[in-house]
């Protein structure tokens, strides 16, 4: 129901006005009353009434004034002015502040309810066009979050024109113009693991979200279950190294704020003063980061100054024949993505030092890494001798020891092989999940409040990777999915009801018809009278 507020002086009014309409009856929720403006004032910011009606000649506070200090504090609230001096600069002042309606004394109970009504037709008008501009930005944001990300992919590649590359930015709301350029590759875990999820993490993911985008020299980029890419620009007068500190002081500082449970690590490219470089920044703040499956986690290591054989931080620690420390190389099978592999073995290649060149040392680690991946991948549920049968058993192995590099390309081979039997392996669980998922949407598609968040909780993911894994495997975003379910299930009742559009909208979960409507038509290319005329 909406609200409605009465201030007037003259008691008998005011009580004929409060006592002879039956608000309850006619939709409205009557929530308060005054003898003046500066009574009212304060009952209004409480009550938040969608409708005040207010004399306008009244002592302490008139009606003008209270009308422009509530508009000026709430200025969804349509203001109704009673007067009984019909004169044109009460009523021209009453525009300036944003009357709606202007009613002049004596005013029978019939005329004000049909101007009460008038209005709050407006308000239900107003309020169905911000749910339809809130629905349709919710919708922009996700299209345009999944296009940014190709966009990043493309502009990290060096195949596209610097031309090219600066339309499409702006096309996207990322300007990509500046004199200097650094990336940040960044990335938060729940629990210490990268896998997993926990509310706490979802509400940090959107303080860094939010931290950034108050930056206008960053530009962000989700990377769905690998975290964020930030391009960081130097505009003006302030030098990118200070805005490379603030911007890691600040990430740091909004990790940490959400307590000891979640982890944080972050790696930074060098800087360039060219668009066209900036895959080569993006590869050296990929190396750096590869370090999160060798270091421990809750720091940012920057291209260059990556730890060193020695440095008492490192996980892996020196090598020891009696006990190989598996954990990075655990982690990375279990996270990683075959995209990443290079690498990852560069730096745990780089992380023995010289032991590296011995061929005694590769024979040991080579075969190390072999017997950790296929036992990571029986636990993924895959066939033990599936490995060997792609990259050879023991017995073929020899020959790849000769050299560091041959030594590397067959560990690449292994590992990449390894996460193709895992990816394969969660296939069969995200079929499973999705499945569910896709249960839940058929269920509640009805319900006007079914979002990414409900259905990611559904199944005990976060948001982020919800649709992450929504739109890979289906190859469409939840919203592009959730649109076409309810789309076939309005075009079942288009076919075989007389439900009125309004109704049929209502039914499959849009509270304003307008908005089903126009969605209908973007979708089904007609609208759904012309859909209805076919059948």
């Amino acid at each position: 129901m909406l609200k409605v507020f009465l201030v007037e002086d003259e008691i008998v009014i005011r009580e004929g006005i409060k006592n002879n309409i039956d608000w309850g009856r006619e939709g409205f929720l009557f929530v308060g009353e005054a003898g003046d403006g500066e009574l009212a004032y304060p009952l209004i910011q409480k009550t938040k009434p969608d409708i005040l009606i207010t004399d306008i000649r009244m002592p302490f506070m008139d009606g003008l004034e209270l009308c422009r200090l509530v508009k000026q504090e709430l200025p969804d609230i349509k203001c109704m002015i009673l007067s009984g001096y019909d004169e044109f600069e009460y009523a021209k002042e009453g525009i300036n502040i944003g009357i709606t309606d202007y009613l002049v004394k004596p005013v029978s109970g019939a005329q004000l309810l049909a101007a009460v009504k008038k209005v709050g037709k407006l308000v239900e008008e107003e309020r169905q066009q911000k749910e339809f501009l809130e629905t349709f930005e919710r919708e922009r944001r996700e299209n345009v979050e999944l296009e940014k990300q190709k966009f990043f992919r493309r502009l990290v590649s060096g195949n596209k024109s610097v031309s090219s590359l600066l339309k499409e930015g702006r096309e996207l709301g990322m300007d990509l113009a500046a004199n200097r350029y650094r990336i940040v590759l960044f990335q938060i875990f729940a629990g210490g693991e990268a896998e997993g999820y926990s509310e706490e993490q979802n509400t940090t993911a959107r303080a860094v979200e939010e931290m950034a985008g108050e930056m206008p020299e960053v530009l962000m980029v989700e990377l769905g279950l690998e975290g964020w890419a930030f391009i960081l620009k130097e505009m003006g007068e302030k030098p990118l190294e200070q805005i490379l500190a603030e911007f890691l002081k600040k990430l740091r500082r909004t990790v940490e704020q959400a307590g000891p449970k979640l982890e944080y690590f972050g790696g930074v490219g060098k800087e360039t003063e060219r668009i066209s470089e900036l895959g080569r920044c993006y590869e050296e703040a990929s190396r750096a980061f590869a370090y999160r499956y060798l270091r421990k986690r809750n720091r940012i290591i920057l291209s260059g100054e990556e730890p060193v054989m020695g440095d008492d931080e490192l996980e892996l620690g020196a090598f020891r024949v009696r006990g190989q420390d598996r954990r990075a190389m655990e982690q990375f099978l279990k996270t990683g993505t075959k995209g990443q592999v290079k690498e990852f073995l560069g730096e745990y290649f780089q992380s023995f030092g010289d032991n590296i060149q011995s061929l005694l040392f590769r024979q040991y680690v080579t075969m190390d890494v072999y017997f950790t991946a296929a036992a990571l991948t029986e636990q993924f549920g895959c066939d033990h001798g599936e490995l060997a049968e792609r990259c050879g058993n023991s017995q073929d192995m020899s020959a790849m020891f000769s050299t560091v590099e041959q030594a590397g390309e067959y560990l690449t081979k292994v590992l990449e092989t390894a996460l193709e039997l895992r990816e394969s392996a969660s296939q069969k669980t995200y079929h499973a999940l999705l499945e569910t998922a896709r249960a839940y949407i058929e269920e509640n598609y009805d319900n006007e409040g079914i979002s990414l968040n409900s259905v990611a909780a559904s199944v005990n993911l976060s948001p982020n990777h919800f649709s992450s894994i929504f739109s890979q495997e289906t190859g469409q975003t939840f919203i592009e999915f959730l649109t076409s379910v309810r789309m076939e299930k309005a075009k079942e009742l288009l076919r075989s009801t007389s439900m009125k559009t309004a109704e049929v909208a209502f039914a499959v979960g849009y509270k304003d018809a307008h908005y089903f409507s126009y969605l209908f038509k973007k979708t089904q290319e007609c609208t759904p009278r012309e859909f209805r005329s076919r059948t």
